[in-house]
C-alpha cells in the first residue's frame, strides 16, 4: 500500500484531495504547514493559521486519517520572506507563491514526508500530472488544472522532474464546484470555506506595511509621462542582428524626471510596482494613472494616464542563463535555437503566442503582441497546449 503526505490547509481543496486518495487506496497522512507566527504584520486580530490548522485537524479527524502540524516558520523566513524584501529592495517584484510551492511544499515539506516514509506528497492545487516514455524513460508532465478558471500550474512552474515524480494533484481533473459538491456530499467541515487569499500561508498581510518594516519609507516624486513623448517614438537601427533586435524590445525605458510633470509625492519606490493602479493617491486626472517604471536609484516612481498607455507596453523580455528552467529538461533548447510557444507572464493571464529564442548568456521570450507590465522578478512560464514545460524570472 502507498503512503501518501498530503499538504492539508485547512481549505476545502486540500480536504478534497485528502479523501479521493483515500478513496483511491492510499495510506493517507495530512500534515499542516505552519509557516508563520509573526501576528505583528497580520491585517486582522483573527489568526488564520490557528483557525485553518483547527479546521485541517477536523478534517483528518473526520477521514479517520493521522494529523501533524510542522513548524516551517524558520525556513519560510529563510527562502521566502527575506528573498521578498531583498527581491523589493532592488526594485523587482517577487512571486512569494511560486517560490513557496519550489522551496516549501515541494522541498522542505516533501523531504519531511518522505522522511515519514510516504511514497508521494499531494497538495490540493489545480493541475495535473501525466508520465509519458522518452528514451526509454518515465518523464513528468505538468498539465494545466481541468477547470480553466482555477487551473494553477502557473504556481508550479519552478518544479523539477524529481519533485514532480513524488507529487500527486488529486482535484486536478475537477472543478472547483465539483470539490466543493463532493465536501458537502462527505460533511467536511471545509466544504463552505472561502479560498484564501495573500501570501501562501502567511495570511492575510498588508505588503506595503509588511516591507516597511525593514524597508525605509523614503519620499519622492510621482512623475507623469506624456503619451506622445520622443522616447516611445525610437528607430531601430538598421542592421541589427537578431539578438540586438531582441534586446532593445526588451529593455527598459530609460525615464528622466525631467521628462515629464510631477504630479504628486510617494514614500517609496519599492513599495510600488508596474502596472499599478491603486495607492498613488494622485487625485485631478481625468483618467487613472497607472505605474509605468520605478526607479529605486533616484526614488522615482513614473506614470501615465490609462491601460493603453505605450509605455506600460513591450514585446519582449529576458531571461538570465541560471534563470531558464525547463521541467521538460528533454525539451529544453540549445544556444541559437528557437520554439514557439504559448507563454504568460502572470498567474490567470490568457495565454499569448510566443518565440523563445535561447542564445549564449540567456534567453529571451518574444510575444506576438505587445505585453503590458512585463515586471522584473516575476516568472514568464511557457506551455504547449496545456502542458507547462518550462518557466523563468524576468530579468
Amino acid at each position: 500500500m502507498k503512503r501518501v503526505v498530503v499538504g492539508l490547509s485547512g481549505g476545502v481543496d486540500s480536504s478534497v484531495a485528502a479523501y479521493l486518495l483515500q478513496q483511491q487506496g492510499y495510506e493517507v497522512i495530512g500534515l499542516f504547514m505552519k509557516n508563520w507566527h509573526d501576528d505583528s504584520v497580520t491585517i486582522s486580530n483573527e489568526c488564520p493559521w490557528l483557525e485553518d490548522s483547527n479546521d485541517a485537524l477536523l478534517v483528518a479527524e473526520k477521514l479517520g486519517i493521522p494529523f501533524q502540524t510542522v513548524d516551517l516558520s524558520e525556513e519560510y523566513k529563510e527562502k521566502i520572506v527575506d528573498y521578498m524584501f531583498n527581491e523589493y529592495e532592488k526594485g523587482r517584484t517577487p512571486n512569494p507563491d511560486v517560490l513557496c510551492n519550489r522551496e516549501i511544499k515541494f522541498d522542505v515539506f516533501m523531504k519531511i514526508a518522505l522522511s515519514l516514509g510516504a511514497d508521494y506528497v499531494a497538495t490540493g492545487h489545480y493541475c495535473q500530472k501525466n508520465e509519458i516514455e522518452v528514451d526509454g524513460k518515465p518523464v513528468y508532465q505538468l498539465i494545466a488544472g481541468a477547470d480553466n478558471n482555477k487551473d494553477q500550474s502557473y504556481f508550479l512552474c519552478q518544479l523539477s522532474q524529481d519533485q514532480l515524480a513524488k507529487s500527486l494533484f488529486p482535484i486536478g481533473a475537477l472543478t472547483k464546484p465539483e470539490v466543493r459538491e463532493i465536501a458537502a456530499e462527505m460533511d467536511l467541515v471545509t466544504a463552505e470555506k472561502k479560498d484564501s487569499q495573500g501570501l501562501c500561508f502567511i495570511g492575510k498581510v498588508r505588503l506595503p506595511e509588511f516591507l516597511q518594516q525593514k524597508l525605509q519609507p523614503k519620499e519622492g516624486k510621482i512623475v507623469q509621462i506624456d503619451k506622445n513623448d520622443p522616447i516611445y517614438a525610437i528607430e531601430k537601427p538598421v542592421g541589427l542582428s537578431l539578438e540586438e533586435e531582441l534586446k532593445l524590445e526588451a529593455k527598459k525605458r530609460d525615464y528622466l524626471p525631467t521628462m515629464g510633470k510631477v504630479v504628486g509625492k510617494h514614500q517609496g519606490a519599492h513599495y510600488f510596482t508596474i502596472g499599478q493602479r491603486k495607492g498613488l493617491n494622485v487625485g485631478g486626472t481625468t483618467d487613472p494613472l497607472f505605474i509605468i517604471a520605478t526607479d529605486i536609484e533616484t526614488n522615482t516612481i513614473y506614470t501615465g494616464l490609462t491601460s493603453l498607455h505605450p509605455g506600460l507596453f513591450k514585446k519582449a523580455l529576458f531571461i538570465e542563463k541560471s534563470e531558464v528552467h525547463w521541467i521538460r529538461t528533454d525539451l529544453a533548447l540549445k544556444v541559437g535555437e528557437t520554439m514557439e510557444v504559448m507563454a504568460r507572464i502572470r498567474y490567470r493571464q490568457p495565454l499569448q503566442k510566443a518565440i523563445l529564442h535561447q542564445f549564449e548568456d540567456g534567453m529571451y521570450v518574444q510575444f506576438e503582441e505587445g505585453q503590458s507590465a512585463i515586471t522584473e522578478g516575476q516568472f514568464a512560464a511557457w506551455y504547449f497546449d496545456n502542458e507547462l514545460v518550462g518557466s523563468g524570472v524576468i530579468s
